[in-house]
């Protein structure tokens, strides 16, 4: 019985919660074109979310006949994705051959170009520093940084 009324007493935590940083946390994920460095499409949630959990949850947003370039979080992604490349994680006390780093960089030198995305989008502080606004429209002001960094592209 005293479990119920102590379950009471204590206070509730916010969805975006994340025990790890002692903070609320958001988790935002961009799909980018790969030759036109355009922003497709944008998925963001609250908490302490995994980026892999945050794809699998937003699967139906990925374009018919896409082909994915991941970064090593995501692990796994072939069983959902066969049309997918990321590079490969050295094993617990095992180095990389030679011949695996020259596929990673190979990987990585295509991946560049989104990671360059990312840091015109950081030009915008809100997603660089900490985000003091209203969680609930943490999505809609992605989404209209996005939409701004589109329509600068479309004017070069």
């Amino acid at each position: 019985m005293p479990l119920k009324s102590q379950s009471k007493d204590l206070k509730k935590q916010k969805k975006s919660y994340c025990g790890k940083k002692k903070e609320n946390t958001f988790k935002v994920q961009a799909i980018i074109h790969y030759k036109t460095q355009q922003i497709l499409c944008v998925c963001s949630c609250h908490g302490a979310v995994h980026d892999f959990e945050l794809f699998k949850r937003n699967l139906n947003q990925i374009p018919v006949g896409a082909f994915i370039l991941a970064d090593k979080g995501y692990q796994g992604i072939y069983a959902l994705f066969s049309n997918s490349l990321l590079p490969l994680k050295a094993k617990r006390r095992c180095k990389l051959g030679t011949e695996l780093k020259i596929y990673n960089q190979e990987i990585n030198k295509r991946r560049i170009g989104i990671e360059h995305v990312f840091c015109k989008l950081k030009i915008f502080n809100i997603l660089a520093e900490r985000y003091r606004n209203r969680g609930k429209r943490l999505g809609l002001r992605f989404n209209l940084i996005a939409g701004i960094y589109n329509m600068e592209l479309n004017k070069k």
